[in-house]
């Protein structure tokens, strides 16, 4: 193994290793209590080290986010590739985050507030880290291709509003709560969307 080898493993393991105490830190005594310099101390590093992997907190919470997205897509993907329509897809996508914003519940505020983040910056790196509206596309995708997806409207579009609802609706959950389990708020939305993502009657050949 070459020298920039062994830094670069060594870089690896210093970032999951922060990665790891700075999760472990927001769940048990919150996000908004959790300190950088905290978080330094349970890594064993510096806080400086701290800031050199992750320029602000938030961006902790980023790389969880985007893991998430990753699994969701390999998830779709893979039940796609199995012949299992798109539709039925969508659903336990949409599930499969309802329960993972339903057992990580104080973890979703932060993060979805840093996709609206006043800094164009900070919130382009977001969404970008966050391509939930991605992962949609590719499932409505075989939809589309068969003419099943309203016309006036581009599949990205209508990707993103799907996403942006699930934002929105996860974020007032998660802050207020409501009579209903997330995954029934979630489906309720998708139910009214795909109303009006699909061809209407008087749009059909």
């Amino acid at each position: 193994m070459t020298e920039s080898s062994l830094r670069e493993r060594q870089k690896e393991r210093r970032r999951a290793r922060i990665y790891s105490a700075a999760i472990e830190l927001f769940k048990e005594t919150g996000f908004e209590a959790t300190t950088a310099t905290e978080i330094a101390r349970a890594s064993n590093v510096s806080r400086g080290t701290f800031f050199n992997y992750y320029p602000y907190k938030e961006a902790v919470l980023l790389e969880y986010g985007s893991e998430v997205m990753e699994r969701l897509g390999e998830h779709a993907r893979a039940r796609l590739g199995a012949g299992v329509t798109p539709l039925e897809v969508l659903l336990e996508v949409w599930d499969l985050l309802a329960e993972e914003n339903t057992t990580e519940r104080d973890l979703f505020p932060p993060l979805a507030y840093e996709v609206m983040n006043p800094n164009p910056e900070r919130a382009k790196t977001a969404y970008r880290a966050l391509p939930l509206s991605g992962v949609i596309e590719i499932i409505l995708q075989p939809m589309h291709e068969a003419g099943q997806i309203r016309p006036d409207m581009s599949l990205a579009r209508i990707s993103n509003l799907i996403a942006d609802t699930y934002l929105m609706v996860a974020l007032r959950w998660s802050a207020y709560g409501t009579e209903r389990p997330l995954r029934e708020e979630m489906r309720l939305a998708l139910d009214l969307l795909l109303g009006g993502a699909l061809k209407r009657p008087e749009m059909l050949p």
